[in-house]
């Protein structure tokens, strides 16, 4: 009798612990641009698509710790991996990280355009965005093509804003930020070098990085001659953000401003996801 009351007790613990575990495991929104080229000045194209370790170092570690993670772009298609960021230097492990992390990415599919668990940000808003704890957008210029001005991310991150849910982003991601601004054409107004009066914006205020001007300038080589149409720090600083800066470019920098997480550039990401998990522990 004694012995079936501690086989019990134990499966009584055990059951709380497992419970436990579920109870902390969150649902992460991860949005993504459905852009796989950038439009620059002067009618040029660029390809682009998401810096790879900036997505998947923060998504394997919130696959790691036992949360779930949904993917979304706003049209619900494929993204792009950027040709550029599938390179060693840009993991933490070199050459064994770059093949860890890759080898998730195709085992999740995201790029397939026949496999790909890709949703709408339609699909989203139906669904709820009271289903995600948090959501995290990675950089690559993609998101300048596409998230900067598309009104269903306003919509999203101004969801998560009001309902004060952790929002992570890196590098060129706070861009996607400027989709709250409540007017329709500050974006382009900004892009073709119009003045623009301070918006209203609810992240006015905030103490947010993303990539620097600095930054971008010593990285144009990458756009083969081309000029983008707006720099992020430009575009974020207009709206009215805080903006802050590493010291030393390309050195991990991530500043944390009430529910915002952002990281500057592709350094950033593994501390975004750091931050990310930190806060997620606490749900």
């Amino acid at each position: 009798m004694k012995r079936l009351t501690k086989l019990a007790a134990g499966a009584a613990l055990l059951a709380a612990a497992l419970g436990m575990h579920a109870a902390q495991a969150a649902n992460v929104l991860v949005l993504l641009s459905d852009a796989h080229e950038l439009d620059l000045k002067d009618g040029k194209r660029y390809p682009t698509g998401f810096f790879l370790n900036e997505l998947m170092e923060p998504v394997k570690m919130l696959l790691d710790a036992g949360h779930q993670v949904a993917f979304a772009t706003p049209e619900g298609r494929a993204p792009a991996v950027d040709k550029v960021s599938e390179d060693v230097q840009y993991f933490h492990g070199g050459a064994a990280a770059y093949a860890e992390h890759r080898a998730l990415l195709d085992k999740l599919a995201l790029t397939s355009p026949a496999r790909s668990p890709v949703v709408s940000l339609d699909r989203i808003e139906q669904q709820g965005y009271g289903a995600y704890d948090a959501v995290y957008v990675p950089g690559g210029h993609a998101p300048m093509q596409d998230l900067i001005r598309d009104p269903r991310v306003g919509r999203l991150l101004s969801a998560f804003h009001a309902a004060g849910k952790t929002t992570a982003l890196t590098c060129h991601g706070p861009a996607a930020l400027l989709a709250t601004v409540a007017q329709p054409d500050f974006v382009a107004r900004l892009e073709a070098g119009q003045p623009v009066s301070r918006p209203a914006w609810i992240y006015a205020g905030y103490r947010m990085t993303v990539i620097s001007n600095v930054e971008e300038e010593q990285a144009k080589g990458v756009l083969n001659g081309g000029a983008m149409k707006l720099l992020p720090q430009n575009g974020l600083q207009a709206a009215g953000a805080d903006y802050r800066s590493n010291a030393q470019p390309w050195t991990p920098f991530v500043v944390e401003d009430r529910e915002l997480i952002t990281g500057q550039n592709p350094a950033s990401a593994a501390d975004v996801g750091k931050a990310l998990l930190k806060r997620l522990g606490a749900h």
